[in-house]
């Protein structure tokens, strides 16, 4: 295995990787446990920056973590602002006026498209796609259409929208009125806006990143808006993990300048340290939970902790520059991580695609895109399956990679992928 090597972690009493796995199997999932068995059951202990410590003193690359780390892990200024906070007033009443919710919602829209000033906070982004949904429901747009291949959570609206069968068949029947429409095809999506005028909701992302890194032709996105507006339906854009700086701007709507009712967005957002995320809207659109603050709420939305995780990550990606840093890096990793798969892989790989720090390498089938992220973990880097999209290995490293950091990703990748036509040079024809 090919890692680098550094003081141990901290030594803990009682934790051991056989204990922590008889757990997962007796309280968590079997599932689970035997998908950590075939990462050689390593346990993560420690993190710092782009990288992560296991519990015997090995490091490996986070290029993983399904796009939460833009920032790292354990960034000084996010972790500044909220040890702060839990050392003052880490959760609130939710009934007294309360600064850092009214301070981390004036520094999100600071950062958004002009007219996206509401802010309802929550945890996880299928929260945030709920709140979109429900805005849009308020709003009387009863039908909605998402984009085969999209991926937006696994709470019951959200999944209704997740247009993925192995997911959605053992919860039917879910929300009615869903329809899917292929990602990319303007002229569908029209023809369905112009079956329901005014009633339409339309919801995307940018990017599928779950999809495995699916990027739609230039100018899709525009158009989408101008169809939308011109049979008066309601956008709701998905940026939860496209955005936040991932793609090299701040969100992929600022890409082809696009403005919808709800932009959604969540993991980085709190920071690499808190689970945050948010749905921003138009007043127009927010005017069903300004009419009434009840109408839908969550005991932890907004809370003290959460929200200080909030301005530490905003000032973070201002301060380091790290939208810029995103692009850059983007533009360097992806060609070479391009060569070294068409050179290495050439009967196996299928595309090599991405926009900024979201990068997709596709293979010709799913079994092959599981092995590669176990020989990319043997050299020392975590990436991530895609799980619209499970033929595909998906890099989402942290925008603080320096120099070092981008040659020893690509330089495992290199390794990773020798070894892995190795192993399928291997196989018996026909076979796993």
């Amino acid at each position: 295995m090919t890692v680098i090597q550094d003081s141990p972690a901290p030594a803990t009493a009682v934790d051991d990787e056989a204990e922590i796995l008889n757990l997962y199997r007796a309280h968590l999932s079997k599932g689970r446990a035997t998908l950590a068995e075939l990462f050689g059951s390593h346990m993560e202990v420690a993190s710092e920056g782009a990288w992560l410590t296991t519990s015997d003193g090995e490091r490996f690359l986070n290029a993983g973590g399904y796009g939460v780390f833009i920032m790292g892990a354990r960034h000084p200024i996010v972790m500044e602002e909220v040890e702060r906070q839990l050392r003052t007033h880490p959760t609130a009443t939710r009934i007294l006026l309360e600064p850092t919710v009214a301070r981390a919602a004036e520094a999100l829209v600071s950062v958004l498209p002009a007219g996206l000033d509401r802010v309802h906070f929550a945890l996880s982004g299928a929260e945030a796609v709920e709140t979109g949904l429900k805005l849009a429901r308020a709003g009387g747009f009863k039908r909605t259409v998402s984009m085969r291949g999209g991926y937006h959570g696994k709470t019951l609206g959200a999944l209704s929208a997740t247009a993925k069968d192995v997911y959605q068949a053992p919860f039917r029947p879910l929300i009615p009125d869903f329809q899917h429409l292929p990602f990319g095809d303007a002229d569908a999506l029209e023809a369905e806006l112009r079956a329901h005028p005014g009633e339409l909701c339309v919801i995307l992302e940018p990017v599928q990143g779950e999809g495995g890194v699916i990027i739609p032709p230039r100018g899709y996105l525009k158009r989408v808006e101008e169809l939308v507006r011109e049979y008066e339906g309601f956008l709701i854009l998905d940026e939860v993990q496209s955005g936040f700086g991932r793609l090299g701007e701040w969100w992929g709507a600022d890409v082809e300048g696009v403005v919808p009712d709800v932009l959604l967005t969540g993991k980085a957002l709190g920071g690499g340290v808190m689970p945050v995320s948010a749905a921003v809207a138009t007043r127009k659109a927010f005017r069903p939970f300004d009419k009434d603050p009840y109408v839908h709420t969550a005991t932890f939305s907004g809370q003290p902790v959460l929200m200080a995780a909030v301005q530490g990550a905003i000032r973070a990606v201002k301060e380091e520059r790290l939208v810029t840093r995103a692009m850059d890096l983007g533009a360097r990793l992806l060609p070479r991580i391009a060569e070294v798969a068409h050179r290495n892989i050439p009967e196996l790989v299928v595309d090599v695609r991405g926009q900024g720090l979201l990068i997709g390498v596709e293979l010709v089938e799913a079994g092959l895109a599981g092995e590669l992220l176990i020989e990319l973990f043997n050299h020392g880097v975590v990436a991530n399956h895609s799980m619209n999209g499970s033929s595909v290995v998906r890099f989402t490293p942290p925008a603080v990679l320096d120099d070092t950091d981008v040659d020893f990703l690509v330089n495992s990748f290199d390794l990773a992928t020798r070894d892995l036509i190795k192993g399928a040079a291997k196989m018996p024809e026909g076979g796993n």
